[in-house]
């Protein structure tokens, strides 16, 4: 079942981060992918920086836990399992020879930071593009 997806919040601006999108809705261990620009987008003469950041939420499984209580009492229980963690999502994507590994990554987000050389036709002097695309869990601890 493919990702909900939400991108309203994005002006659909920076190629590696619609590379990352696409690699999230091929893949069924996302339920919920929201994509936003973020504030610190800038352009000059020289360069342009494209900042989004990614927020998903995994899929889960239910699973039945059983045991005794005391002992004695037979119990069961629902525990709820995510299909997969941030860290996992960072060994996955460090695999994939299109995005590669991250270049930073802790236990609540994994960040990219792409460059390329961009040379508009006609034109001698080129500008470089910075794309910085930073991936969030949702349901999360604040990271302030």
């Amino acid at each position: 079942m493919p990702a909900h997806i939400d991108r309203e919040k994005w002006s659909g601006e920076g190629d590696f981060t619609q590379t990352l999108v696409d690699w999230f809705l091929q893949h069924d261990t996302v339920a919920l992918l929201r994509v936003e620009d973020a504030p610190s987008t800038r352009a000059d003469v020289d360069y342009n920086l494209i900042s989004n950041e990614i927020f998903l939420q995994f899929r889960t499984r239910d699973r039945v836990e059983r045991d005794r209580l005391w002992g004695v009492f037979p119990r069961s229980r629902t525990v709820t399992d995510k299909l997969m963690t941030l860290e996992q999502l960072e060994a996955q994507l460090g695999e994939d020879e299109d995005i590669g590994v991250p270049d930073y990554a802790d236990e609540g987000m994994i960040q990219f930071l792409y460059t390329q050389r961009v040379i508009p036709p006609y034109q001698t002097k080129g500008y470089k593009l910075i794309e910085l695309v930073r991936i969030y869990e949702v349901g999360m601890p604040s990271r302030t």
